[in-house]
């Protein structure tokens, strides 16, 4: 589990600058799939308890404008803390448990 908070020792790399810009486009088709499922569905789709609660307060493209950005910079502060293993390891979760749960309940309806 070491591995995934070691910090890398080169200051540039190609391996975290992927994993960063993969995180970024998770983060993003999130935002898109997400606001045309409550668009289509309503907000309980949101599987986010919390999000979905606040988008019924504040309205979706607000809620998950916020959302998204406050995840995009909490992703930049690890990439710019050269945590790479852990932005490409949330990466790789993300698009498991957000992007093709989404993509099938596309694909379905």
């Amino acid at each position: 589990m070491e591995c995934l908070y070691k910090q890398w020792d080169h200051r540039h790399s190609t391996f975290g600058n992927v994993a960063f810009v993969g995180f970024l486009l998770a983060q993003t088709l999130d935002g898109v799939f997400t606001y045309l499922g409550v668009s289509l569905w309503g907000p309980r789709v949101e599987a986010n308890p919390l999000i979905g609660s606040l988008m019924t307060v504040v309205g979706p493209a607000s809620r998950l404008a916020g959302a998204k950005l406050m995840a995009i910079g909490f992703g930049m502060a690890l990439h710019l803390r050269r945590v790479h293993n852990l932005v490409a390891f949330l990466t790789i979760v993300y698009v498991a448990v957000a992007i093709l749960p989404w993509t099938a309940v596309f694909l379905a309806n």
